[in-house]
């Protein structure tokens, strides 16, 4: 288990799944806004879910968000696309919604990044969020990313075009007392 000040990476249960597909996979618009495939309904028990751990992919690290007072899951983070030939992955984070605004996501990000870069030895992390997800620009940026571009139109969500943003954060430029 990796701790931050407020919250814990876990692996994913079982008893987890049905509680990250109902109040994460199943608001549809929450869902889309979050995912860079279109939403689609997910059969109870389906392997290909989108909270279905594969141990099998080495690209995905997947985890549960728990409170570390109490243990109550609050979540689920991850690092995906994983690329051990460029030492990269991208970080992803998703709060159940009477999780969120506790800060309970800069805490995420700062064990994802101490994940990324001193237990898997990665050297750059990176952030693709919507622009208009101010909680996760936050968390992001204090934790130290820099904003390295935005893509303009780049995300087709709920019937329109959004705006993306990238950040990145590389190893020699993360400070792990900075978050917050």
């Amino acid at each position: 288990m990796l701790r931050g000040s407020k919250i814990a990476l876990r692996a994913r249960h079982e008893a987890d799944v049905p509680v990250l597909q109902a109040e994460l996979h199943d608001d549809v618009a929450g869902a889309s806004r979050a995912s860079g495939r279109p939403w689609r309904p997910f059969t109870p028990g389906s392997k290909e879910a989108p909270f279905v751990v594969d141990d099998e992919n080495e690209k995905n690290v997947p985890f549960s968000v728990v409170e570390l007072d109490g243990g109550a899951l609050v979540g689920s983070a991850m690092l995906w696309g994983v690329d051990t030939h460029n030492r990269s992955a991208h970080v992803g984070v998703g709060l159940l919604p009477s999780a969120r605004g506790r800060g309970y996501g800069t805490d995420v990000v700062a064990v994802l990044c101490h994940f990324g870069f001193v237990v898997r030895g990665l050297r750059r992390l990176q952030v693709d969020t919507l622009a208009d997800n101010t909680a996760m620009l936050r968390s992001a940026e204090r934790n130290g990313f820099v904003r390295e571009g935005v893509l303009r139109s780049a995300a087709w969500v709920m019937g329109e075009f959004l705006d993306e943003v990238l950040l990145g954060l590389l190893a020699e430029d993360w400070d792990p007392a900075a978050k917050g």
